[in-house]
């Protein structure tokens, strides 16, 4: 009550004390304060002892946009002369804090659902149990599972049961950036992976992603992983090794909490879904495939399909065409298997190789193909053509030669075609024979071992046979070293055919 006020009233200074709660020497004072024209009391400033830093905690909190803390800038203020308590500068650190981010708030608008055109998903952990967390964000319908891991065929296969419980499939379908289904981040903007897209596709469903740290985007969900947690898993004390028992406490927990007001929207969130399904795009017929199910890939012109960032070759007559793969899991590292959508023949079996690499058969392309491409040597002018008609012997000179870095070549050759019409074609194949075995890659040196004529030796590897020609003798048969008996007489020819 008014001081003033009350004196008026009673006129007398203990009567407004009373009224007021106060002593009377302080009507008084009041009283005759006001008498005299002044106003209230001026209240004394007093100092305090951070005032000489002041100004440099305002700087440091300035440049690091009030992100640094009290504790990295007491030193820095002891320097400046700070001889105060920790807790007396946490004081002035705050206030500076408070008093940046008023002019440096940064501000944000309320997000504005539609009816039917957002789901937003995200995971959580809380005691080893990975919590699959969806919430319909118009109407707040809340949908959680429970998982052993978090990844993308796990993914996939709640976000459809999540459909199905739902009734329908939204427009978009929001997710924290969670590593099963992104396939990279390009200039911010985030690349759904394969599975993922061809998933969205089959249900009809645009895929988007939230903004790395944005309560508008991650709130709604980011709440309700929170909610679960506190809630259902700590509370009901659930475990990861029985999923099924856990999984039926959460479809409980969710008609529990939909059944409810909801407090944001002040509405049940399970009479606003029968509003909303009518908006909901329709289910497919069918689930699509996920997992460790047969997957389709189309055969291209390489007669190759991509796996796991690798390629497996398949018969070339399905180019064009669409096989499925199935990874079977042997003591090998597993094996992957191509077969004919209709008839399910097994048209192709490779072992699972490393990603970038390629698994290839012979038989798949009709003919052996080499690893490497090769290239052979490609005649254009008359002497080349004249050369090159000889045959392997003069394709392998000429290839060596080249790769030895041979100068003028071409004289090379028109030299040892000059040769040919002297020494005879077959004379001039063994010496470009021999010329190769011994990396010669010169007309003079075929020159020489033309002018040999087979005279030189041919050296033999170590540990093969050697073989030798040698010169022929006469023989003599092994009669004529036969012992001659006589009676009483026992003679015998010598080598030299006298008797001894």
């Amino acid at each position: 009550m008014d001081v003033l006020a009350a004196y008026r009233e009673v006129g007398s200074f203990r009567g407004a004390a009373q009224m007021c709660g106060t002593t009377h020497k302080t009507v008084r004072r009041i009283v005759e304060r006001h008498n005299a024209g002044g106003g209230g009391a001026q209240r004394k400033q007093r100092g305090h002892n951070y005032d000489l830093v002041r100004e440099l905690v305002a700087e440091r909190v300035r440049k690091t946009e009030g992100r640094i803390s009290a504790k990295r800038l007491l030193p820095a203020a002891r320097t400046a002369g700070y001889a105060g308590s920790a807790r007396n500068f946490r004081r002035l650190v705050a206030s500076v804090k408070a008093q940046w981010r008023r002019g440096h708030h940064r501000g944000r608008r309320p997000a504005v659902w539609t009816p039917g055109d957002t789901l937003v998903i995200d995971w959580g952990v809380e005691k080893g149990l990975h919590v699959f967390c969806a919430v319909l964000a118009w109407s707040r319908v809340r949908f959680v599972r429970f998982a052993a891991d978090e990844k993308a065929a796990t993914t996939l296969r709640l976000l459809a049961e999540c459909f199905e419980f739902l009734g329908g499939v939204p427009r978009t379908v929001l997710a924290d950036r969670m590593g099963c289904v992104k396939a990279g981040v390009v200039a911010n903007v985030v690349v759904p992976t394969a599975d993922y897209v061809r998933f969205a596709t089959h249900y009809g469903f645009r895929p988007d992603f939230c903004e790395a740290a944005d309560p508008e985007s991650k709130g709604i969900v980011e709440a309700l992983v929170g909610y679960a947690k506190r809630d259902l898993i700590v509370s009901a004390e659930l475990e990861v090794a029985d999923l099924p028992a856990a999984n039926r406490q959460a479809g409980g927990w969710c008609a529990e909490v939909n059944a409810a007001v909801h407090s944001e929207i002040c509405a049940v969130p399970a009479e606003r879904l029968e509003q909303e399904r009518e908006l909901l795009g329709p289910l497919p017929s069918l689930r699509p495939e996920i997992g460790g199910k047969p997957i389709s890939r189309k055969v291209d012109k390489l007669s190759c399909v991509r796996f796991g960032s690798a390629r497996y070759s398949v018969p070339n007559r399905l180019i064009g065409q669409s096989v499925l793969l199935s990874v079977l899991a042997d003591t090998t590292g597993g094996r992957v298997q191509a077969l004919e959508p209709l008839s399910g023949e097994v048209v192709a079996d490779h072992p699972l190789v490393a990603p970038g690499e390629t698994s290839i058969l012979d038989e798949h392309y009709g003919s052996t193909r080499p690893d490497k491409p090769r290239r052979a040597p490609r005649a254009k002018t008359a002497e080349e053509k004249q050369f090159l008609a000889l045959g392997q012997a003069a394709e392998q000179f000429l290839v060596g030669a080249a790769a030895a870095g041979v100068a003028h070549l071409a004289r090379e050759i028109g030299e040892i075609l000059t040769l040919h019409a002297a020494h005879g074609e077959p004379a001039l194949l063994a010496a470009l024979a021999r010329a190769v075995a011994f990396r010669r890659w010169r007309a003079d040196d075929v020159r020489s071992i033309l002018a040999a004529a087979g005279g030189a030796p041919t050296p033999r590897p170590a540990g093969h046979a050697l073989v030798l020609t040698l010169p022929q003798v006469p023989t003599r048969p092994l009669s004529d070293y036969a012992i001659a008996t006589t009676t009483g007489v026992t003679t015998g020819a010598s080598v030299g055919g006298d008797p001894s």
